[in-house]
């Protein structure tokens, strides 16, 4: 770019920066008192003038400063040439924190509880994608004569219990045959062909324990095609509170949409594909680049979590478009990076 355009792109990261720190309105006094932009209040009026005309900026009231348009953030965000990572005191604690979970819901709660805390926003955290995920072992437990338990449990760290009834007891060998049996069909298997695999166990029992098998393989298949990795977890929702004059009267259906979870997993789910990036594999889609009236006003920074060349789910911050950017990049990435890491070390 010209000199020109470089100096009105650091007077629109002014403005944006103070914008997002005071919500006030930003003057082009105020731009010359704060910053060393090393020209005069002269150049930055004209400089100013010409972004409100290319709808950068605009002047929500008469004799008033400028506040940045979603283009403007757009423009902010897409001349983020690198984030500034977090400090190694603020790593350690991250990492500490999640490696104390016991579980992998624990994990997840404790990801959307950090990102809550280090962005001021809502936090939201998707389950592992069933699909996506690999058998890690396949416990078969007698509960009575008559009832098994059917443990699965992924790559992920995800597990899964299942009660099966029976119509005759087992005996120690025929079960021990069953475990076996359906061990061997999902061990190490992407879930979509462990279930495909489980379909043909039952021609391959003795007739003594078929029904079994096929009573265990019907409960594991439903397992395994039902989506209960379609849940999210949310953290920090109380801090739309702080941000309600953002959302211009539209804060009761961004609620709305955060319970109902269906808008916001699609924009996780989506996010990655869209184009609209930040530096760090991060994906911020702005105002109405969210393509959801449900959530007017509102931005989503996004991320997605996982171990090398695959991907487990995805997690990111919602709040007003008048967010700190550069540090929720750097907060969601972070995060993203070590629940990954635990994961897959699990």
């Amino acid at each position: 770019m010209s000199s020109t355009a470089d100096r009105r792109t650091e007077v629109l990261r002014a403005i944006v920066s103070d914008y997002i720190a005071s919500h006030e309105p930003v003057g082009s006094k105020a731009l010359v008192d704060r910053h060393s932009l090393g020209v005069s209040s002269a150049t930055i009026r004209n400089d100013m003038a010409v972004l409100e005309a290319e709808g950068f900026i605009v002047q929500p009231h008469t004799s008033s400063g400028r506040v940045p348009t979603e283009k403007g953030y757009r423009h902010f965000v897409d001349s983020i040439e690198e984030i500034t990572p977090l400090s190694r005191a603020e790593k350690r604690a991250i990492r500490a924190f999640l490696e104390g979970a016991v579980d992998l819901d624990d994990v997840l709660r404790r990801a959307a509880r950090l990102l809550s805390q280090l962005t001021r926003q809502v936090a939201v955290v998707q389950y592992p994608v069933l699909g996506r995920s690999t058998v890690r072992h396949l416990e078969v437990v007698s509960l009575t004569p008559t009832r098994l338990l059917l443990v699965l449990i992924t790559d992920t760290g995800r597990v899964d219990q299942r009660t099966v009834e029976l119509a005759a007891p087992l005996t120690d060998e025929h079960l021990g045959e069953l475990r076996g049996l359906l061990s061997e069909a999902v061990a190490d298997k992407r879930l979509s062909d462990a279930s495909d695999a489980l379909a043909a166990t039952g021609e391959r029992a003795r007739p003594e324990y078929r029904d079994a098998v096929e009573r265990c393989v019907t409960v594991l298949v439903e397992t395994l095609v039902e989506h209960p990795d379609d849940r999210i977890v949310l953290g920090g929702t109380a801090n739309l509170t702080r941000s309600a004059a953002d959302f211009d009267g539209s804060l009761r259906s961004v609620l709305e949409a955060l319970e109902e979870q269906v808008v916001i997993l699609r924009l996780l789910t989506a996010a990655h594909s869209v184009g609209r990036g930040g530096p760090g594999g991060v994906t911020v889609q702005i105002g109405e680049e969210t393509q959801a009236a449900e959530i007017r006003g509102a931005s989503v920074v996004s991320s997605q979590y996982g171990a090398e060349g695959q991907t487990f789910g995805g997690m990111g911050v919602l709040g007003p478009t008048r967010m700190d950017y550069p540090g929720t990049i750097a907060s969601v990435a972070a995060v993203a990076h070590y629940v990954g890491e635990l994961l897959t070390g699990r």
